[in-house]
């Protein structure tokens, strides 16, 4: 893309308004800044459309939001599926209720209905109720946990999941095939009302979110009887979840819930946090205050768009409020879920449990132990979704557990996208469970890793901005996926993923298989004695990042292995 023409198309095609030429006429001469906003489009990735706010190409602003429904609108209507309507939400980021409204008016004038929520919810409640209102896509206004300057548009299709290959292939060309933006229609909001186009979606969609989830408890004595003891602290960190989560922890018993009140009211500009981001413990700074002047057992936190969560417990031994990682939270639920499921005798036989490549192995141990089939799919949930619309369609598994390491599990089949909100829920059953048998939820972590060995992961972001960011970064993956690695950190490679080549190699013999995943760039390294590390270019953010895992038998040898593989990893790619 030629970004300075771009740029001065910006300026004078009088599709752009008067306010738009004004901001962009104020960074005329500074190439630089001129060049970040124009060198490219924004792209779909593992989450839809994000990006900095403000106007330009690469921007999220009312043009690349209409251009992306006007593409997604012509798509819905070649399919003649414009009858059954979008359900559309959005959170607390800036923004975000004009981009929504903006977003159902372009479909309300391609004569496709929309059911927009009267005011900001979480993103699992948009995936339950494109389910539950039968329309055939959905669209969240949401950058999830980046920093206050981002917002972003994800899709979802009729499943409830964000969209996968080769769907997302589709849309995004008709995305493209927008040159013009004098092609993106619209109305006015009164006409598209009059015409029966535009509805509001109330709380009675919350009420039937809610009753779903309050279901899923499986041991409700238990909570009512133990929520009068357990102290919990709760933020959504200036963002959507306590919309509901309030509302459904007092429901199923919890009696002893501090709501970080700094923290409580939506806020797009997360003004007491940098990053608003449940998996940064500084994130936490406001709720652990809180938690140690209430003597709370557990601390919890949701991002903006509350599909993640972040978890804090004490230690009653040293005192001490423990760091979860998102593997960790995760697999503490799936556990306390399959094995109290398995216990009451509804663990299903064909059960299935599924993760993503950059998730912890210990998932595997899991699943085995219980006779769950497990199954590895790319990172982003919409791969998990897409593993369990075919488990719908083909009867052959029942979806019992799903996770990634980012912090997002979803505990049932009632949506297509990880849940915050019913994490929250799982994380206090499991809480309470734990103090019937006089435990803490760092007691029922420490009983796994004794139960199935020390697992351990972290994952390392090496950020590249702007143009030659982006270049910086292509050339890491390309000398990366070069080099013939046969040892990480003393450990030996067993077996090397090209995903992207679609090549599994066999270290030992040479062997070269395929290995089954849809084409992503992606290079894996399966080690000796169950360790692993893994490269890919992050589809939202300038940054490559590495995973890696290892497992050992006691938790200072894993920290120790995870260390020194770490370090070896950063050099594999910047080396």
């Amino acid at each position: 893309m030629d970004y300075l023409k771009e740029y001065e198309r910006w300026c004078t095609e009088p599709a752009f308004d008067e306010e738009t030429k004004k901001e962009l006429l104020e960074i005329k001469g500074n190439d630089e800044e001129i060049k970040d906003r124009f060198y490219k489009e924004l792209e779909f990735g593992t989450a839809g459309l994000r990006g900095v706010i403000g106007m330009g190409t690469n921007r999220m602003n009312k043009y690349t939001v209409g251009k992306a429904t006007q593409g997604l609108a012509n798509y819905i209507i070649e399919q003649g599926t414009q009858d059954k309507g979008v359900a559309i939400s959005f959170d607390s980021r800036n923004m975000s209720p004009e981009f929504s409204e903006e977003a159902a008016l372009i479909l309300n004038s391609n004569g496709i209905k929309t059911y927009i929520f009267d005011s900001l919810r979480p993103v699992p409640e948009l995936s339950f109720a494109v389910r539950e209102l039968g329309c055939i896509a959905g669209i969240m206004i949401t950058a999830s946990h980046n920093p206050p300057k981002y917002n972003g548009y994800k899709v979802y299709w009729e499943d409830g999941a964000q969209i996968v290959n080769p769907r997302d292939v589709d849309i995004i060309g008709k995305v493209k095939a927008v040159t013009n933006f004098s092609e993106i229609k619209t109305m006015d909001r009164k006409e598209a009302e009059e015409k029966d186009l535009f509805h509001l979606i109330g709380t009675k969609m919350d009420d039937k979110y809610l009753a779903k989830l309050e279901s899923l408890v499986l041991n409700p004595e238990i909570v009512k009887e133990q929520g009068k003891n357990l102290k919990v602290v709760y933020t959504p960190l200036h963002g959507t979840g306590n919309t509901v989560v309030e509302r459904l922890l007092t429901e199923i018993g919890i009696q002893n819930l501090y709501v970080v009140p700094e923290q409580k009211d939506p806020d797009g500009n997360f003004p007491t946090v940098d990053y608003p981001n449940p998996e940064d413990p500084k994130a936490f700074k406001l709720a652990l205050d809180l938690a140690e002047k209430v003597d709370a057992d557990v601390v919890l936190a949701t991002d903006p768009d509350a599909d993640r969560l972040g978890v804090f417990a004490k230690d009653s031994k040293t005192g001490k409020y423990m760091d979860y990682t998102g593997n960790m939270s995760a697999l503490l639920i799936a556990e306390y879920r399959i094995s109290q499921m398995k216990e009451k005798g509804i663990l299903p036989d064909n059960g299935m449990f599924v993760t993503t490549i950059v998730s912890s192995n210990l998932a595997k141990d899991i699943a085995s132990n219980y006779n769950l089939d497990c199954y590895e799919v790319l990172t982003g949930f919409k791969n998990i979704g897409a593993i369990m619309r075919n488990a719908e369609e083909t009867g052959k598994n029942k979806y019992v557990f799903g996770f990634e390491e980012s912090y997002g599990c979803l505990i049932g089949d009632y949506a297509r996208d990880k849940d915050g909100i019913a994490a929250v829920m799982a994380l206090c059953e499991a809480a309470c469970y734990a103090k019937s048998q006089d435990k803490t939820l760092w007691d029922m972590m420490q009983d796994i890793y004794k139960k199935y060995g020390y697992y351990k992961e972290t994952q390392v972001s090496i950020v590249r901005e702007g143009a030659e960011g982006a270049q910086e970064i292509q050339d890491m993956m390309t000398k990366t996926r070069q080099k013939d690695i046969t040892e990480i950190a003393g450990l030996k490679v067993l077996k090397f993923k090209d995903i992207q080549k679609d090549i599994e190699k066999n270290m030992k013999n040479g062997k070269i298989t395929k290995t089954g995943l849809p084409t992503s760039n992606v290079l894996y390294y399966e080690l000796e004695n169950n360790n692993w590390c893994c490269v890919r270019p992050s589809g939202t953010e300038p940054k490559i990042k590495l995973y890696m895992g290892v497992k050992a038998r006691s938790e200072k040898k894993a920290t120790e292995k995870l260390e020194l593989l770490k370090e070896a990893m950063v050099k594999v790619v910047t080396e």
